[in-house]
């Protein structure tokens, strides 16, 4: 009888035991977690990143010119649809673009290139940096990888949109199509409160108070907020990470920006803009606080057919605000696009 008992109780000690290392088995990765998250947050953003891109079926890749890396991620193969490439803006990078990805088809050609300097894309020199300086440096990146074998479809936002208005000027053979979200390089009749601060940094030299450049949580989240019409709730940890990840490049996104504020650049797109050819499209949201909505309409009046699309309860961040609206409107434009393209060759026919 007592051998029986000693027999029950040790199976019920290898059932405690098999919980115990169930338990510790799930422990790791939670404890690991929590670490992350109060100790090391930039860390955690990064694997955040590497999450989404796989989950989406984005791979990350690069691309060697003459001594210059491009690093860049891309989905799908060239098919019927025209390949899209996707420019970010000022101090973001290729994977800004992923909380649109889920939303665009997948057997659509994606390529999100981080621009000059950004991300893993080489840092050289300043001459880079001007808006004249990523175009042509973009136009390397698309040659590299023959893109323009046959047209594709161009999309910028902010100082990405800027890049992408003044390629499709200077090279209109590449393009087919070209969506335009907050572009940056315009003269806007009605001035954001953020170009009136730049024009105090005129005066002030004061680099170190840039808002699109923070250094603190607190000034973290401050661009956010100014970037952002929807106000996301992020925990102090987070905003640490944010600012961790960035503050090494600090002194390169100023360098960066006040090259694309400068006389050189500031007005690039409204110089060139007169050059575009290709149809257009214009995304913007209507509280956007950075650089103002009513830039939609000066494109509207330079650039006939352009098509304007104004995002209510919407600030500069479109594509993180508004991902799928986003992703519905530039497949809509493109659509439509190739549908006027086929019928203009039946008639042609």
């Amino acid at each position: 009888m007592w051998l029986d008992a000693l027999g029950v109780l040790a199976m019920e000690l290898d059932l405690v035991n098999m919980f115990l290392i169930a338990g510790g088995t799930l422990a790791i990765p939670i404890l690991a977690f929590i670490a992350s998250f109060l100790l090391w947050p930039s860390a955690l953003i990064k694997v955040y990143y590497w999450y989404w891109r796989r989950a989406l079926g984005m791979q990350v890749r690069y691309a060697d010119s003459e001594a210059y890396r491009f690093c860049y991620s891309v989905r799908g193969k060239p098919g019927t649809r025209p390949t899209v490439l996707m420019l970010h803006g000022f101090s973001a990078h290729k994977d800004m673009w992923l909380s649109m990805m889920k939303f665009l088809p997948k057997h659509l050609h994606l390529v999100c290139v981080d621009m000059p300097g950004h991300g893993g894309t080489t840092q050289t020199n300043v001459k880079d940096y001007s808006i004249e300086g990523q175009v042509r440096r973009i136009h390397q990146f698309v040659e590299t990888l023959r893109l323009n074998k046959k047209p594709f479809h161009l999309v910028g936002t902010s100082m990405g949109g800027n890049v992408a208005g003044v390629y499709a000027a200077c090279y209109p053979s590449d393009i087919c199509g070209l969506t335009l979200i907050c572009p940056a390089g315009l003269k806007y009749p009605n001035e954001s409160q953020f170009i009136q601060h730049l024009r105090d940094l005129e005066k002030t030299k004061n680099i170190h108070s840039i808002p699109l450049i923070p250094s603190t949580p607190a000034e973290m989240e401050e661009m956010l907020k100014l970037c952002s019409y929807v106000r996301f709730k992020i925990p102090q940890q987070i905003l640490q990470g944010l600012v961790d990840v960035r503050i090494p490049h600090n002194d390169f996104y100023r360098e960066v920006f006040m090259e694309i504020v400068g006389e050189k650049s500031r007005h690039s797109l409204y110089e060139n803009m007169h050059l575009i050819t290709a149809p257009v499209q214009v995304i913007w949201g209507k509280q956007d606080q950075v650089i103002d909505v009513s830039g939609a309409s000066v494109l509207a009046e330079a650039l006939p057919g352009c098509q304007v699309d104004l995002l209510d309860n919407c600030g500069h961040s479109v594509v993180m605000e508004r991902p799928r609206k986003s992703a519905k409107l530039l497949m809509d434009f493109m659509i439509s696009q190739q549908n006027a393209s086929n019928s203009s060759c039946k008639k042609l026919s």
